[in-house]
């Protein structure tokens, strides 16, 4: 059966998308890293593919801690075996898989969808199983609505497909799910698609969120794994004991940590957490998604605070996930007009030997999971859904984003998004494509008021194109040649992009072309003046604020930056950056009374960043300030700083 439904959870509202174009460069977490350790072939993979920009994404950031009672809709397959539960408006997520005979959850599934700034545009929620296409890090299209279809299998059964259009990398994902009759297990069919003539770096990893409970082991047919580390190497190290313990006892352990377990050639590919009882998840596939990895937050305050916060106390988990490379700081390439496809399978396994030595326990792992799903009704399932791929949809049940629309007409009919097993339609064009839209139509963008800021952006040469001969046709706005500059700067032409922004202030000074300059500007005091202009053009975005107050410490002048505190409405004036950031001004200032003021404030950050130091660095620069030569004391007792602000989760 599948049908469409809705659940009612508290969740934290996305709020407006930032329209500041996010133009520095992606942080690179393979920069400087040592990868003795890697072979050829994971040398070149991880040599390949860095997405430089996350243009044309924006960045989703206008969230807090505050939840709201909400109706999310969803889309249910059951077979009275397995319920699965899809989040049609977040990305697709498989937010639920219930064992219906025992009621078993089988997977994490918080009371409520916190956001946080964990993903590729910030915002992101725990739980469940999420698919990342992309580049390092949790998809951009985590938070955004997905396309959703009825199709029926040549035995009848319901098939949910998914799809998406991923403007980042230019690729077509379709996700095909089922649960057949009788079947202790939901199949998931992945297909990704380049429809283009130049190959694209291609990323993927399912991350399983699943409970974690004292007794909980995680189990993978490999005797070794590669970590990497803070101290910036790859390791590759033994399975499962390494260091202080047993490593596939996630509970055991105080740091958080990832494993990507090195699975030998001729194995099948599978992960499995299961509980004291050795009872749990299991996830398998075709061996095209080569990749197991898990992951844990570990038991010290760090992350304890981090699941806290995402998923309310008492409630901790641990991942289990499975990519198409051996790490997640690889790519591989996807040839020109040809696609990549795989077949995952989710269930209940229970494993009579879970908790005996790894010798003994891995095996009998491997049989409890032939005996859910034999490799080869996994082959037969996954050649049954490379035919159905191709078919197009019976019935619509979820109009996802435009942007897959758009770009069909902009790129003209009969060419590469003309796809009849995933149709991205003319009704799915909402408000952010209108702009781009008109150009495609008619050559021409409307001119917004220079006060309003830009909805969206996109780049490439298509776009750039387009907006080129706009200019060249009907003459420059402010408009175009902002987004002319946003699309130079993305092909790496700075200098032609600080000459379209210098220009669209010609046409009509505003904040967007000025904040712009700022980021090129290398000087930190003409970046601040530059932000400072923009801000007064526009004080109440609370992202130009911030950048603003960032630019005037960068430039040694922390009483400016108190004055515009001093000056916000009253939700800025309250944001917990935006005070982390009036409380580094007020140390600076030698205003220490205020500084702690805030710290003894609770001061909590909506957006805190994982792996972000932010604020463990605030408070030993407070100490530093208050009795100098204190500061030195983090690497002498880290107990010293207080548990509340204990974030930054430093792996082994």
């Amino acid at each position: 059966m599948l049908r469409l439904s809705s659940i009612v959870i508290p969740v934290a509202p996305l709020g407006p998308e930032n329209p500041l174009p996010p133009l520095r460069t992606l942080p690179d977490p393979r920069g400087g890293l040592e990868i003795s350790a890697a072979d050829a072939e994971m040398a070149e993979n991880l040599a390949y593919g860095h997405a430089r920009s996350l243009l044309p994404y924006t960045f989703q950031d206008g969230y807090g801690r505050e939840r709201e009672e909400r109706e999310l809709k969803t889309a249910v397959l059951d077979n009275g075996i397995l319920r699965a539960e899809f989040l049609l408006e977040w990305g697709g997520r498989l937010r639920s898989l219930v064992h219906v005979p025992t009621g078993r959850e089988l997977l994490h599934v918080p009371p409520f969808l916190q956001l946080a700034n964990l993903g590729l545009r910030n915002a992101w929620f725990p739980g469940g199983v999420e698919w990342n296409l992309g580049t390092f890090g949790h998809t951009a299209l985590a938070c955004s609505p997905v396309h959703a279809v009825r199709l029926t299998r040549p035995d009848g059964v319901p098939v949910l497909r998914m799809y998406e259009w991923e403007r980042m990398r230019r690729l077509v994902y379709q996700i095909d799910a089922c649960l057949p009759l009788g079947s202790p297990v939901l199949l998931v069919h992945v297909k990704v698609l380049n429809p283009f003539t130049e190959a694209a770096p291609l990323y993927w990893w399912s991350n399983a969120a699943v409970p974690q409970t004292p007794g909980s082991r995680v189990l993978a047919p490999a005797s070794q794994a590669y970590h990497f580390s803070y101290d910036g190497r790859l390791r590759r190290v033994p399975v499962p004991y390494w260091r202080d313990g047993d490593q596939s006892y996630p509970a055991r352990h105080e740091r958080a940590a990832d494993f990507f377990y090195e699975i030998p050639e001729g194995e099948r590919h599978w992960i499995a957490a299961v509980d004291e009882s050795g009872a749990g998840l299991a996830q398998v596939s075709t061996a095209a998604l080569r990749g197991r990895k898990t992951f844990r937050w570990g038991e010290g305050d760090a992350g304890r605070n981090w699941q806290d916060w995402l998923s309310g106390p008492g409630r901790p988990y641990l991942e289990i996930q499975a990519g198409l490379t051996r790490t997640q700081l690889e790519h591989v390439r996807l040839a020109p007009r040809s696609s990549r496809s795989w077949t995952e399978a989710y269930g209940l396994v229970t494993v009579p030997r879970a908790h005996e030595p790894w010798a003994d326990a891995v095996p009998s792992a491997a049989a409890a999971i032939e005996d859910l799903i034999p490799r080869e009704r996994l082959e037969a399932e996954h050649a049954a859904a490379v035919r159905l791929a191709g078919a197009p949809p019976e019935e619509t049940l979820h109009v996802g984003t435009g942007w897959g629309a758009l770009e069909r007409k902009a790129l003209g009919r009969g060419r590469a998004l003309t796809l009849p097993a995933t149709p991205f339609t003319d009704a799915s064009i909402g408000r952010d494509q209108q702009s781009w839209l008109a150009l495609v139509r008619k050559g021409t963008m409307p001119t917004p008021a220079p006060s309003l800021p830009p909805s969206s952006y996109t780049v490439g040469p298509t776009w750039r194109a387009l907006l080129e001969k706009c200019v060249a046709t009907h003459g420059p706005t402010w408009f175009t040649l902002l987004h002319l500059g946003v699309n130079l700067y993305h092909d790496g032409d700075a200098e032609g992009a600080r000459a379209a922004w210098e220009g669209s202030l010609d046409c009509a000074e505003n904040a967007w072309a000025l904040r712009n300059l700022a980021v090129l500007e290398e000087d930190p005091g003409r970046a601040a003046d530059l932000y400072v202009r923009a801000h007064a053009l526009s004080p109440r975005l609370r992202p130009l604020t911030i950048e603003t107050l960032v630019a005037l410490l960068a430039a040694g002048r922390p009483d400016r930056a108190l004055a515009l505190v001093d000056r916000l409405g009253r939700d800025d004036r309250w944001h917990g950056r935006v005070r982390m950031l009036e409380c580094r001004a007020a140390m600076r200032a030698g205003d220490l009374a205020r500084a702690k003021r805030i710290l003894d404030d609770s001061l909590i950050i909506d957006d805190l960043r994982e792996g972000e130091d932010s604020l463990d660095e605030l408070w030993w620069e407070y100490r530093e300030h208050v009795e100098p030569g204190t500061g030195g004391e983090r690497a002498r007792d880290e107990n010293l700083l207080p548990c509340l602000y204990r974030f930054s989760v430093k792996q082994y």
